[in-house]
Order: C-alpha cells, then sequence, then structure tokens
C-alpha cells in the first residue's frame, strides 16, 4: 500500500500502516493471505459434508492446510535470486523422486504415484508441477529473449523428460498439468504465434500415436467424454451422477448436508475429484458462483503482482504460478461439468489432499516473496 496513501488517512493511518508493515516484515500479502484462507476455511466447509459428517477428515485437511501455510510461511522468506539459483537442483532432485517411484513407488487404484517416506508419502508429480516451470523460467531468465530454437528445444526436453515419467506411473491427469505449467511459462518467454500454431498441428498430427498407447481406462475416459449415455452404469456413472448432483441444486441448493447424490453414495470420488458438485446440489448455483468469485479474486491479485514484477526470472515465474492455478480450477470444474474428460485433477484448496495443498501454497510462498522482497527493494 503506497506510504503517501496511509499518511493522508485521518486517526487510523498509523494503525494501518503497522498492520501493513507486519505482513511485509514477514513477507506476505494481505489481501492474497485473506483470499486463501478463505478459500480453505470454504473447503473444509464443504469437505466436512463430502465425507459425510466425519471430523476426522476433516481436521485430517486443517492440519495438511496448517502445514501447506507454514511451507508458504518458510517459502516467502525466500530471496527470488536464491529461487532462481536453487532451481537445477530443485528440479533435479524432484525428477530423481519420480525416478524413486517407477523402482520403489507404492502402487494403489493400479498406479504407481507415491513413495513412502515412513509417517507419510509422498506424490513427485504434485512436486513437479512447480519444480518444472521453477526450473524452465530460470533457464530461459538467462537466455535471450524470445527463446532461439536451440534454447527452446533445451527447454522442451526439460519439459519432456518428467512427463514422460509421470505418463507411464500411468497419471494422465498430472502430466497433462505438468505440461500445461511448462507451456505456459514458454508462452510467456514470448513464443510467436506461429511456433504455438505449429506445436498445436503437430499436437493434432501425434493424437493417432498417443491413441495406440494409452491405457484402455484413457481411452474409455475418452470415450465417455463423448457419449457419457453408453455406458450409464459403466464408465459413464461418474459424470452423470455428478452432472445430476449439479443440475438437483438449482438456484439456492438443497442445504447443507442435505445432498441426497452425495450422502446416498450415489456420486463417486465425492470428497476428491468431484467436490463441487456437492456444493452445486448443496448450495446451489448461488454457493458454486461465490467460490468461483474468489477463486477469481485470488487469481485477479496474483497477476496484479505478476505485472509489478520487472525482472525476467520473477515475471515469468509469478505469472506461472497464477495462470498454472487457473488451469487447475478450470479443468476441475470443465471435467466434473462434463465440458472436459475426466482426467482426475482436484479442486485446489477445497479437495481433499495433502501434497496438493503442500505444492499449490508453496507456488503462492513464491509469488508472495517475489512480491514483497520487490516492493522492499523499490522502497
Amino acid at each position: 500500500m503506497p506510504r503517501d496513501f496511509l499518511w493522508s488517512l485521518p486517526g487510523g493511518h498509523r494503525d494501518l500502516r503497522r498492520k501493513e508493515g507486519l505482513l511485509s516484515r514477514i513477507h506476505l500479502d494481505g489481501w492474497l493471505l485473506l483470499g486463501l484462507l478463505t478459500l480453505m476455511a470454504s473447503g473444509l466447509f464443504v469437505l466436512y459434508s463430502a465425507t459425510g459428517g466425519s471430523l476426522d477428515a476433516t481436521l485430517g485437511q486443517a492440519s495438511r492446510f496448517g502445514l501447506a501455510l507454514l511451507g508458504m510461511l518458510v517459502i516467502a522468506q525466500i530471496p527470488p535470486r536464491y529461487m532462481q539459483r536453487w532451481a537445477p537442483i530443485i528440479y533435479g532432485l524432484t525428477l530423481l523422486m519420480l525416478l524413486a517411484v517407477l523402482l520403489l513407488g507404492i502402487n494403489a487404484k493400479g498406479a504407481q504415484r507415491w513413495i513412502s517416506l515412513g509417517v507419510f508419502r509422498v506424490q513427485p508429480s504434485e512436486l513437479m508441477k512447480l519444480a518444472l516451470p521453477l526450473m524452465l523460467a530460470a533457464y530461459l531468465a538467462r537466455c535471450h529473449l524470445p527463446p532461439g530454437w536451440k534454447n527452446l528445444f533445451i527447454a522442451m526436453t526439460l519439459m519432456v523428460i518428467p512427463i514422460a515419467l509421470i505418463a507411464v506411473q500411468p497419471d494422465l491427469g498430472t502430466s497433462i498439468l505438468v505440461a500445461g505449467a511448462g507451456l505456459v511459462v514458454l508462452f510467456l518467454a514470448g513464443l510467436s504465434w506461429r511456433l504455438i500454431a505449429s506445436f498445436f498441428a503437430l499436437a493434432l498430427a501425434a493424437l493417432p500415436a498417443l491413441w495406440m498407447v494409452m491405457h484402455d481406462y484413457q481411452k474409455n475416459r475418452v470415450k465417455t467424454f463423448l457419449n457419457p449415455e453408453s455406458d450409464p452404469l459403466g464408465t459413464g456413472w461418474n459424470i452423470i451422477q455428478s452432472k445430476t448432483a449439479i443440475g438437483s441444486g438449482g438456484l439456492h441448493g438443497k442445504g447443507w448436508l442435505e445432498g441426497t447424490q452425495s450422502r446416498l453414495e450415489f456420486l463417486p470420488e465425492r470428497h476428491t475429484d468431484f467436490i463441487i458438485a456437492v456444493l452445486a446440489e448443496e448450495t446451489g448455483l448461488v454457493g458454486v458462483t461465490l467460490l468461483l468469485t474468489l477463486y477469481m479474486l485470488i487469481i485477479w491479485r496474483g497477476m496484479l503482482i505478476a505485472l509489478s514484477v520487472t525482472d525476467t526470472f520473477s515475471r515469468l515465474m509469478a505469472s506461472a504460478v497464477i495462470l498454472t492455478f487457473f488451469v487447475y480450477v478450470f479443468v476441475n470444474i470443465g471435467m466434473v461439468s462434463g465440458l472436459l474428460p475426466v482426467v482426475g485433477v482436484p479442486l485446489p484448496l477445497v479437495s481433499f489432499g495433502g501434497t496438493s495443498s503442500i505444492t499449490i501454497m508453496a507456488g503462492f510462498g513464491i509469488l508472495m516473496s517475489i512480491h514483497t522482497h520487490k516492493s522492499m527493494a523499490v522502497g
């Protein structure tokens, strides 16, 4: 907040300056922090209902949020120049963890995505959502922009290796999100529209080959997206029940803890991927609109921060954090409403999950560090 504005306020300006100073000293942005805390509280509110009133699950998620907030606070203290310097180490360690998943990972529900660290499990693919854009931003910040073919080839290689390791777990949803995070950085680095169109054409041409190597369950997801009613009691069940829950909520919903689709367990994965369907059924269009408004306010604040920085690394990384956050929200809502194939993407800071929440808040820690250290340097 500008100093001149604070001095112009009558009476209470000293208290406002004191609050502003406290947040600045611990490298937090007040408006962004308020939005994130409100989103977490809303997530716990919905999760309690989605888990059938399970206090244990809700408190467990609250403890994960607490850990995520602590991680955000710690990361916010690190100046961006150190993040840029440590990016190759972070990327390399996360890459080694992905390799460890293939050799020593825990198999659950037909996928091998986790490694055990004793008292808890870690999903390295979630960490790569942050490690990859960090690495790309650090690399491209040292290059002449827009990147030439040589630098672009190196950047694409840095992307393809982790995406391939995640895809073979198999985890198509996370591999798409990691690819999206990387492409956001490349786009912000100044790729020409001609190159973007070329990549898009290559991707379309590669679709037949991709279809040949996809697992059967992944092919079924695409078929279900195109025609869910073809197998209403099988592969189409999830999306049909999700759309039923969303539509039955109407304008104001059935009331908190009164959703029949979730309470009677018709709605699958109701506490993770399909949690917004629970919100829609119980609070209706009003509740969903309020949640989307909260997401948009967080994204708007993040974009203001990204636009305010001047150095290349900070600009690329800040923009990547907030635009990737937008992609997570867009993909989840799109798949739950039937506009996109179901790819197993949780709703940020609302769906049940630990590693995902910690990774997202770590990203916001980087965003706050970029903002507050920039402000201190300017001031």
